[in-house]
């Protein structure tokens, strides 16, 4: 690499649905970025793991296009079909009812037939794009590094899947939202949503031994980290209450980077340390979304986040 480029890693937040306008982001730039930045990892939570994964393996690949794998991919997520789309409309059906006060009885995930289907439906779409099996031999030490977050129901630990682990389950284990999914097996251990833990892992750029420090962390912001008014009724208060659930881990790193650049700009720490800036491409404040449209899969609105992604990465870059 020559010395003049500025390595950069791009982490990706989770948040379901709304995690296409990572896709978007993503695939502008990785289309366009300049030639002065070195992309040394790729971070993501939920469905931004799924983005991250996604990013990676198409710009690892000879013969695979991250741009194409990520369009594709929420192509074919969105509920387009008269099957998906039946299911889509019940989903949001439901959620109006909820929303009207009617009361609908708790189902475990491991109890419903709906949630064992839509997760095979999930890894059978993830595996249509990646192929797992293929990604040792792609691994030559120079690549990216890739980090999926997710938490370990049971012990309350957090796992970390790095590229030599990578599986569908590991996606899955990500993205599983515990009212949705049941907990995901790996290796006698399950997990369960990796917003409960690293969203998305931040600080584990700096921290693994196998990738350079990058100078710069992109961060594709989901959740909104500000709001103007103290949120009043029921709606507002679960709406702030999952934005702020989000960004609790991810606020935490941060703090935890900021301090670091801190010690590093004192003097009090090796050379050898590397100074960090996060830049931050943030969901768009005109796109006023509550949290329940995070599991809305109309290709519409899927598509309008997709542009919105784009729009937000093609402003970050002129600003560079």
């Amino acid at each position: 690499m020559p010395t003049d480029q500025t390595n950069v890693a791009i982490a990706c937040q989770g948040g379901g649905s709304h995690t296409a306008f990572t896709a978007g982001v993503l695939r502008e730039l990785l289309r366009d970025i300049p030639e002065e930045y070195n992309i040394v990892g790729f971070s993501g939570t939920s469905g931004g793991a799924a983005c991250a994964t996604l990013a990676w393996y198409g710009h690892i690949h000879p013969e695979k296009n991250p741009g194409d794998l990520l369009t594709g991919f929420w192509k074919d997520l969105s509920a387009s079909s008269p099957l998906h789309r039946a299911v889509n409309n019940i989903i949001r059906w439901s959620i109006g009812l909820q929303r009207a006060g009617v009361p609908f009885p708790d189902i475990s995930p491991a109890d419903s037939p709906g949630s064992k289907w839509g997760k095979n439906e999930f890894r059978d779409l993830l595996e249509s794009y990646v192929d797992f099996d293929a990604v040792p031999e792609l691994l030559d030490g120079t690549e990216p590094g890739l980090f999926l977050s997710a938490i370990d129901v049971c012990g309350g630990t957090f796992e970390l899947f790095r590229e030599e682990d990578l599986s569908s389950d590991a996606i899955l284990a990500s993205a599983a939202e515990p009212h949705l999914f049941e907990a995901v097996e790996i290796d006698g251990k399950h997990y369960w949503d990796g917003l409960f833990s690293k969203n998305p892992p931040l600080k584990d750029f700096m921290e693994a031994t196998d990738n350079p420090d990058p100078d710069e962390i992109w961060l594709v912001k989901i959740n909104p980290q500000e709001r103007a008014e103290v949120p009043r009724s029921m709606e507002a208060i679960h709406n702030r209450r999952n934005e702020l659930s989000g960004n609790l881990s991810m606020t935490a790193e941060i703090r935890f980077i900021e301090r670091i650049n801190d010690f590093i700009d004192k003097g009090y720490l090796p050379e050898r340390y590397t100074h960090t800036e996060i830049r931050r491409i943030r969901f768009p404040k005109s796109r006023k979304l509550d949290w329940r449209t995070k599991l809305d899969r109309d290709p519409e609105f899927l598509d309008r986040l997709v542009s919105d992604g784009e729009k937000q990465a093609q402003t970050f870059l002129e600003a560079l």
